[in-house]
Formats: C-alpha cells, sequence, structure tokens
C-alpha cells in the first residue's frame, strides 16, 4: 500500500520560512567577516568539494545538525556554543529553512538563513573559497 503523506515538503518549508528570519545575500556579503556571526554550510562534502564555500563558514553537514548542536550529545561542537547569530545555508535555501526552524526550536538562538542560499550568494559575486582536502 502506498504511504499516504500528510504534510509535504511545501508545508513544511512555509512553515520554518514563517519563522525563520530571511537574510538577503547583500546584507550577508557586509556580515561575513563580523566576529559576531557564524556562517553554517549544510550542504555536504560533495557539494563543497563541488563548488567552495563561503569564507569562515563552518561545514555541518544536514545530518549532523542536531547532534553537533546538543551540548549533551557526545557529537557536540562548540561552534555551537557561543554568543553570536547562526547564519545557515545550503544550496538553495530549503535544508537552511529547514534546519533553521529545527535548530530554534533546540533553543538555539539567534539563527537565520540566507536568502536564495549559495546559488544566489555566488549569483550575487559572494566571495567563495575552495574546500580543502
Amino acid at each position: 500500500m502506498p504511504q499516504n503523506i500528510t504534510k509535504g515538503i511545501k508545508a513544511l518549508l512555509a512553515e520554518a520560512n514563517d519563522i525563520v528570519t530571511t537574510l538577503p545575500v547583500a546584507e550577508a556579503k557586509e556580515l561575513v567577516d563580523s566576529d559576531d556571526h557564524v556562517f553554517i554550510d549544510l550542504r555536504d562534502i560533495r557539494e563543497l568539494r563541488r563548488s567552495g564555500l563561503i569564507p569562515g563558514a563552518f561545514s555541518c553537514p544536514r545530518g549532523m545538525l542536531e547532534f553537533w548542536i546538543d551540548p549533551d550529545s557526545p557529537y557536540h561542537k562548540p561552534v555551537f556554543n557561543q554568543d553570536k547569530t547562526y547564519v545557515f545555508y545550503c544550496a538553495s535555501a530549503w535544508r537552511s529553512a529547514l534546519s533553521a526552524k529545527q535548530a530554534m526550536e533546540m533553543g538555539l538562538k539567534p539563527v537565520v538563513h540566507l536568502e536564495g542560499g549559495f546559488g544566489e550568494w555566488v549569483k550575487q559575486g559572494g566571495a567563495v573559497i575552495p574546500k580543502k582536502g
């Protein structure tokens, strides 16, 4: 018997985007060197190797986000225990919207996500560095 999905991705994204602040690329470009902001790249390693990342961004594969945020997790990463604004991004702002909502529900704050994602960042001339390793 086929599955009966009662809430699809469109509804999930709409809910997330109603809650999460979206940061326009033009504003994000001014904040990329800020000591008060941490850019979190949610794309997987293959995407990073293919297209690079925003300078200074911390790579956090989407599948590890909750584990790396939670200080009680054996996988916790100290980058998520700072008094800074977290700017989440992915390729096209879908994973980042869902991730930012989840992070906010866990208590991480403040959290925003990059409008249009990495693709829009590149389109608007944002700096990119190659992923090493």
